[in-house]
């Protein structure tokens, strides 16, 4: 390959990489929740057997854990931003998000956790005849209802079993936080945990979903969904989160840490276990991943909001957003200011790699005719297209960098929007009410098409293979197509993109022409 075609391959490499994982991410999500035949399968697997931790050597076990719940409501936690419910078997079993922003498509207030799912604060025995009476042997409360109205609120559950009794003492906060002390009257091995993941997110898009935990070491491990073996553990770990797109259960000692042991379920999903003692402490938060409220709980807490591969770059991203929303107070405005600065960061990158395609379309007559002439030899042909981008200050490789910089930025701003919880509900301009959901009218998405049509029409190009030159000119028609149920804060940044990018192709193309015209005078000159 001639080292003219560098940047106008790696081009359509972009457009091609951007267009596979968007339509990888659209079109082929996870798989989903196996059928009730395998839950019901997966309830009645013999105990797994946990390599040591320092807490214990004995099993999680699964045998005699229901499924499905159809135990009573105990104790109902009411706040402005959610109701819980808590059931006589000492288990959070629904969360309630109340909040406007969290509502489903017909109105009804949004259910974070499945019915037929384990359920947060579970405890499991390894005694499995002490763990078979335990889930036949309903709690106690001191009170039915908690009404967090006036500020944080405590509730005592107990349960006697026939060998030792286990009391939770649990204190709740408006946040969605609350503070777990567990006690039990004399030593028994049991392990607790955050239940299965939030399943409140039903859109197609790829994201991450399962168990986020963070090590003592400060590094963070995901088991993704259908990626757990059941024999992962971690010993002081500070955070283990079950999470979804938008929501987390998670439990946390940021202190001491926790040694945490995963079991796997059906269709290889993972479930977090806390090793317990017989005096143990820990903080819990059930709700969204929104930063503001993870940070302040405690600023660490902000590790479980997550955006897979980039998410060295998107978290930065994602600060620096909420930074320009602070001042203007609009997510969608954010977006905007936020690509501007972005393009002006590339500007001058993203110019000279212009100003090189402009001298590259220039140079294609003669570069053809180098080819043809020296068709035969290669070494020589290189040379001679060397010495001719030397001659007119042409530099083959001056389109790539900004190309090569795009890459990752796309990747990381694309995943920011699509798990940023701050977007749901939030209004842009006119019909555009919620930023996290696609445009009603489908208007931005036709306008981003038009406006990318449009700026590679006006965009040099030398293309001598049919082939890419066709799929060059009907990428605005497929990203428009698959940009038309995306979000519309994504669509929002690409159209933004594709406006200043316009803008910057117009500046460098009347560049050029002066550039031109002006070698065309002295040249003029110089023959007189």
């Amino acid at each position: 390959m001639g080292q003219q075609d560098l940047s106008k391959r790696l081009l359509l490499a972009l457009f091609l990489s951007i267009l596979v994982f968007i339509g990888y991410s659209y079109l082929i999500p996870k798989q989903q929740i196996a059928t009730e035949t395998t839950k019901q399968q997966n309830a009645t697997i013999q105990s797994k057997a946990m390599p040591t931790t320092a807490a214990t050597t004995t099993a999680v076990n699964a045998t005699t854990a229901p499924v499905v719940s159809d135990t009573a409501s105990l104790v109902t936690v009411k706040s402005d931003r959610f109701a819980m419910l808590i059931d006589n078997m000492g288990r959070i079993s629904q969360v309630t998000l109340l909040e406007a922003k969290y509502k489903n498509e017909d109105g009804s207030a949004l259910k974070l956790l499945d019915p037929k799912e384990v359920k947060p604060l579970e405890m499991r025995f390894s005694d499995t005849v002490l763990n078979d009476e335990a889930f036949k042997t309903p709690y106690t409360a001191d009170k039915s209802i908690i009404d967090l109205a006036n500020g944080e609120q405590n509730v005592i559950l107990t349960q006697k079993l026939s060998s030792v009794t286990v009391t939770k003492s649990i204190t709740f906060k408006s946040t969605g936080e609350y503070n777990v002390k567990i006690t039990t009257s004399s030593p028994v091995s049991y392990f607790i945990t955050p239940g299965y993941r939030p399943v409140a997110d039903k859109s197609k898009f790829m994201v991450v979903k399962g168990a986020l935990i963070d090590q003592a070491d400060n590094t963070t491990a995901i088991i993704s969904d259908g990626d757990a073996k059941g024999d992962e553990n971690y010993k002081g770990a500070t955070i283990a989160s079950a999470f979804d797109r938008y929501y987390t259960s998670l439990l946390f000692n940021l202190k001491q840490g926790m040694n945490i042991s995963i079991i796997k379920e059906a269709n290889d999903n993972p479930l977090i276990f806390v090793s317990g003692t017989s005096n143990m402490e820990l903080g819990g938060y059930i709700g969204p991943k929104e930063y503001k409220r993870l940070e302040a709980i405690s600023p660490k807490l902000t590790s479980v909001i997550e955006y897979g591969w980039f998410t060295w770059l998107a978290k930065p991203f994602f600060l620096l957003i909420q930074q320009i929303h602070n001042y203007v107070g609009n997510w969608g405005w954010a977006i905007v200011i936020f690509t501007i600065f972005i393009k002006l960061v590339l500007f001058w990158p993203s110019y000279k790699g212009m100003l090189s395609m402009q001298k590259l379309k220039d140079l294609a007559p003669k570069m053809k005719d180098l080819k043809e002439k020296y068709s035969d030899d290669p070494a020589k042909m290189n040379m001679k297209m060397m010495d001719l981008y030397k001659k007119h200050g042409a530099n083959p490789f001056g389109g790539c960098l900004p190309l090569l910089m795009q890459i990752p930025i796309f990747f990381a701003l694309y995943r920011v929007l699509l798990n940023a919880d701050e977007l749901q509900g939030a209004p842009w301009i006119l019909w555009i009410h919620d930023l996290s959901k696609m445009d009603p009218y489908y208007i931005l998405p036709l306008v981003m098409g038009a406006t990318m049509w449009y700026q590679q029409r006006i965009t040099p190009s030398n293309f001598t293979d049919p082939l890419q030159e066709k799929i060059f000119k009907f990428f605005p028609i497929m990203m428009t197509f698959f940009f038309v149920t995306f979000p519309s804060g994504l669509v929002l940044y690409w159209l933004t993109n594709n406006i200043l990018s316009i803008g910057q192709q117009y500046y460098v193309n009347k560049a050029y022409a002066k550039h031109k015209q002006a070698e065309i005078d002295a040249h003029h000159h110089k023959d007189r």
